[in-house]
C-alpha cells in the first residue's frame, strides 16, 4: 500500500470509488473503443445502482467517456457536455446483482467500432476491466497495455512477442482468452516501456489481427 491507497486520488469528489473510479472506467472504456463514441449504454449494478445518482456516478462515466480525468472539473457537467459532442446515452440503473458492488457495463459504438466491456471500481480511484467483447481479462491500466483482437491462429502470439522483443519492451505480464479452438480470441499484453504507433501499426498488419488498442498508464 502507498500513500495514495490512503489519501485517494486527485479527483472531483465526492467519492474515490463512485466518482473517480466511475470516471476512470468510463476513460479506459473510451480508450477501447479507440474512437470518439457516438451512442453508449451503461448499466450501473449495485451499489453504482443504489447510490449513483447521488455520488456522480452516472456523470463521472460520461466524463470519463468524454476523454475527462478524475479531477477534470467539467465532470459535473458532462450530461450537457456529451450533447454538444454528439454523444447519445442511456443509462440504467439495474437491481441486477453482479458480484461486486461497483460495477458498470458498457456497450460503446464510434463511427466504424463498437465494443462491449465490463469493469469494477476497486476503491481509491484503482479499477478493473473484467470483460472485453465477453472474453475474461484483467486490465488495472496501470501498464503500458496492449489489446490484441485476433483470430486464434498458429504462430500469432510468437509474431506479436518477436515485435516487442525487437524494439526491447519488455512484459510484466500476459493474458490470453478465447472463445474455441481456431474462433476470435484476445491477448492482453501489460508492458514496462511505452508503446511507438510505428509497432503498433506493424503488429495491426499482421495476418489474422483484427485490432490493437493501446492503452498507456494513468
Amino acid at each position: 500500500m502507498n500513500i495514495f491507497d490512503i489519501i485517494g486520488p486527485a479527483m472531483i469528489g465526492p467519492s474515490s470509488s463512485h466518482t473517480a473510479g466511475a470516471a476512470r472506467l468510463g476513460y479506459v472504456a473510451g480508450l477501447l473503443l479507440g474512437e470518439p463514441v457516438q451512442n453508449a449504454e451503461i448499466i450501473l449494478y449495485e451499489s453504482f445502482a443504489t447510490t449513483g445518482k447521488g455520488h456522480g456516478t452516472d456523470r463521472a462515466i460520461i466524463g470519463g467517456l468524454l476523454g475527462f480525468a478524475a479531477d477534470d472539473r467539467r465532470l459535473p457537467d458532462s450530461f450537457a457536455l456529451a450533447g454538444q459532442a454528439g454523444m447519445a446515452f442511456d443509462i440504467i440503473f439495474s437491481d441486477e446483482r453482479r458480484g461486486h458492488p461497483n460495477t458498470a457495463e458498457f456497450s460503446l459504438s464510434g463511427k466504424n467500432r463498437h465494443i462491449g466491456a465490463l469493469g469494477v471500481s476497486l476503491g481509491g480511484g484503482r479499477i478493473e476491466i473484467k470483460q472485453i467483447n465477453g472474453f475474461d481479462v484483467s486490465i488495472g491500466a496501470d501498464f503500458h497495455t496492449i489489446v490484441v483482437f485476433n483470430k486464434d491462429r498458429f504462430g500469432i502470439l510468437a509474431k506479436v512477442t518477436q515485435l516487442l522483443a525487437r524494439d526491447r519492451i519488455n512484459i510484466a505480464f500476459m493474458q490470453l482468452s478465447r472463445r474455441d479452438e481456431g474462433q476470435d480470441a484476445v491477448m492482453v499484453i501489460e508492458t514496462d516501456q511505452e508503446i511507438s504507433d510505428e509497432l503498433l501499426r506493424e503488429m495491426k498488419e499482421l495476418d489474422n489481427i483484427y485490432d490493437v488498442v493501446y492503452l498507456k498508464p494513468f
